[in-house]
């Protein structure tokens, strides 16, 4: 692999030239916010230890900072990006700074929320700056998407880094914390400070790490059953287990019902208990319903 030029990186005075040249104004609507120091780039880059050999997939990249990066330490890197003008600009920007690497990237026009496929070998890795309003549902989407992913690393609002990163019991517990545990061991993984970004947040960022299971959550319920139950239980989070899964078992007696067949007590709230206790109440659904229907008539 030939080294990439010591100034291929962006820095602040580059990334104003660069959207001053393409009239970029960065947009609350997209929650962007572009890094500005390399060195925070290359920290970032470390933290998710890319290797040589790994196929990275980037969400919003914006206008490159990242992207340039991530190509110096990988062996491909694929970027998703909504934005026309910034899709369009892309290419341009890797080529003219980063021309040995340029045949290593491949950009895809699209919201991330849509992408089905990738161009190019199977991702290894997901490293993002991730807008603040679309954060966990992108997330989500690309670890359930692509499989092929063992290891993420993701930049987020600080508030939204400690919800990914929950463990049971802890206050900002919640569905976007088992979720994300469903796929992986999910870890904070450092803070960033506001002033790496044009323009500065008004909110501190975090990085989380996810690192995919070896092995899946051992169950016989599928994906969407186990997250019926989290999205029940955390819609009226304060009400026990019994009552915030009467809706979803058809009634707080059959709720009760799977409750006590999965071992959990139906008076126990849904942000103590882990993912894995999540899967088992979903398991006995099928067996709270047959209790609890009504004999035909004949």
């Amino acid at each position: 692999m030939s080294s990439p030029t010591p100034d291929a990186l962006l820095g602040p005075a580059d990334v104003r030239e660069l959207a001053a040249a393409l009239g970029v104004r960065p947009t609350k609507q997209r929650g962007q916010n572009f890094v500005i120091d390399a060195n925070t780039v290359r920290r970032i880059v470390r933290t998710a230890e890319v290797r040589p050999d790994d196929v990275v997939v980037e969400v919003g990249p914006g206008l490159g900072s990242l992207t340039l990066a991530l190509l110096e330490a990988a062996d491909r890197v694929t970027a998703v990006e909504i934005d026309d003008v910034l899709a369009a600009a892309l290419p341009t920007t890797v080529t003219a700074r980063m021309p040995e690497r340029a045949d290593r990237f491949a950009l895809v026009h699209s919201d991330a929320m849509h992408v089905t496929e990738l161009p190019g070998p199977a991702p290894t890795a997901l490293v993002a700056n991730l807008p603040y309003n679309v954060a966990v549902p992108v997330l989500l989407h690309m670890l359930e998407t692509f499989p092929s992913i063992e290891r993420t690393l993701v930049m987020v609002q600080s508030e939204v880094a400690d919800r990914l990163a929950a463990a049971p019991g802890n206050k900002v517990y919640g569905v976007p914390s088992v979720k994300a545990n469903w796929y992986a061991e999910v870890k904070r993984a450092g803070a960033i400070g506001r002033t790496v970004f044009w323009p500065a947040p008004n909110v501190d960022s975090g990085l989380v790490s996810l690192v995919r299971r070896a092995e899946p959550i051992s169950t016989t319920a599928t994906r969407q059953e186990v997250f019926a139950v989290v999205d029940a239980a955390f819609a009226q989070r304060r009400k026990t287990l019994r009552a915030a899964l009467a809706g979803w078992a058809g009634s707080a007696a059959a709720a009760e019902a799977a409750l006590v067949a999965a071992g959990i007590s139906p008076q126990a709230r849904g942000e103590s208990l882990t993912v894995e206790e999540f899967a088992r109440i979903a398991e006995h659904r099928s067996a709270a319903d047959a209790e609890h229907k009504e004999p035909v008539q004949q």
